[in-house]
């Protein structure tokens, strides 16, 4: 494991906060946390900032720091934060990001001196309005569950559902950075050319199989020169955090667009990211052996390492949940669809993904961000897409009030939430990563 995610007083289950919000166990944002994201107080225009989440409140880091005294190695892996720069302080690499999380867990915690000054640089998150926690240069999509792989080949290609080449080399396609949301933006319905069944030529118009997917999405923290692998006991060292990721697909557009070169217009109107990155440290109490089914190959050389079979995977809990327009008018509470887990779902685990990445030669930069690909576990009620939980549209889902979908319906409103438990570690959460259907 690398030195960023070594358990230290920061992941202390005794460790409690000044902060109250923080201490309820229900939080996603205990002082165990310390998620950042980049947000402004609703509706003044105000310069972005940087932000770190403690219960209900987040920390303004530019008033923190101006507000509180620094050490000079302090003051100089902070200044980018100062900026509102997320990418500028991921690009310093793992030794800074350890020193802040340190210092702010120590300014955080019950009793420390310095609440009295970073008091007011509180502000609650529920009156801030947020945008995406950095600026991604490119974003690759990855395609990591042998569930979901397994199920979406079977109706696409009946006679041959799983090619050859996926059980040893991780599959992926790079995807386009421009159209990224962050969560509560709405999504509007994509345009463009279908096959319906027994035509023979393709119709144009709005999606009528509009889905979404539940996945994770790695941020890249340092980045690597081009031709220099990232080998693969160094990969987490280059990841700076994780958040949920809602990749959106236009089943139908697919179906018609995706031979020979992959997704194109199915794919390329929006992807939803949570607005909070939990960064790699955090998740340290949660790491979880890498394994492979009974039966299935190992990796190659270049892709295994000891350390990661045994704590390569991540033990995040992830759901799906729908409010329909019609809930929502009601006032009632968004219906759960589905629950997988990442361990359970994933057949590659995040250093892998970032030494296939790069081992032809791409540099990976700060900011990038590789999607996991749909989480689907191994059971139905793990399904991480409409497509999978509908059989392809023939097995309507019936909600509580009665209203049934296949497919999302204009005024849907999806949310995604992942939290990791862990037997002697603090309870930690994502935050939400909801979008709304719009015509």
């Amino acid at each position: 494991m690398n030195p960023h995610a070594q358990l230290d007083a920061t992941h202390d289950p005794a460790l409690r906060s000044w902060v109250a919000s923080a201490n309820d166990g229900a939080t996603d944002f205990p002082i165990q946390n310390l998620p950042y994201a980049r947000a402004r107080r609703a509706g003044t225009g105000e310069p972005w900032r940087i932000v770190v989440a403690i219960g209900d409140q987040a920390l303004d880091l530019a008033a923190a720091i101006r507000a509180a005294e620094h050490t000079e190695a302090q003051a100089a892996a902070l200044a980018p934060l100062a900026c509102g720069d997320l990418n500028a302080f991921m690009a310093r690499g793992p030794a800074d990001w350890q020193l802040v999380r340190a210092s702010l867990s120590r300014a955080l915690a019950a009793g420390s001196p310095a609440e009295a000054a970073l008091a007011p640089c509180l502000v609650a998150q529920s009156a801030l309005e947020f945008s995406l926690p950095c600026r991604v240069g490119d974003y690759t999509d990855f395609y990591t569950s042998l569930h979901h792989a397994t199920t979406i080949g079977r109706m696409f290609r009946p006679d041959n559902p799983m090619l050859p080449n996926y059980r040893w080399v991780p599959i992926g396609y790079h995807g386009r950075a421009s159209s990224l949301v962050v969560s509560g933006q709405d999504v509007r319905r994509p345009t463009g050319q279908t096959l319906p069944p027994g035509h023979e030529v393709p119709q144009f118009g709005p999606c009528k199989r509009l889905d979404y997917e539940l996945e994770l999405g790695l941020i890249v923290g340092t980045g690597n020169a081009q031709g220099e692998p990232v080998s693969i006991g160094q990969a987490d060292a280059h990841l700076f955090g994780v958040v949920l990721l809602n990749d959106w697909s236009a089943r139908d557009i697919q179906a018609w667009e995706y031979q020979p070169l992959g997704p194109f217009l199915s794919k390329n109107f929006a992807s939803t990211l949570s607005p909070w990155v939990v960064t790699m440290a955090a998740l340290a109490p949660f790491r979880a052996p890498f394994t492979r089914p009974e039966g299935e190959p190992q990796p190659l050389p270049y892709l295994d390492s000891t350390a990661n079979r045994a704590a390569g995977a991540i033990d995040i809990a992830l759901h799906v949940q729908l409010e329909t327009a019609a809930m929502a008018s009601a006032g009632a509470p968004p219906v759960t669809l589905s629950s997988s887990r990442w361990p359970d779902a994933g057949y590659w685990t995040a250093a892998q993904l970032v030494t296939h990445h790069t081992v032809g030669g791409c540099n990976l930069q700060p900011g990038d961000l590789l999607g996991t690909g749909t989480l689907s576990g191994p059971t139905p009620d793990q399904a991480g897409s409409l497509l999978e939980l509908s059989m392809g549209g023939k097995a309507p889902i019936t909600l509580p009030n009665g209203e049934q979908r296949t497919f999302l319906a204009d005024g849907d409103r999806v949310v995604l939430r992942g939290r990791c438990s862990a037997p002697g570690a603090v309870s930690l959460g994502f935050g939400e990563c909801s979008g709304r259907i719009v015509a």
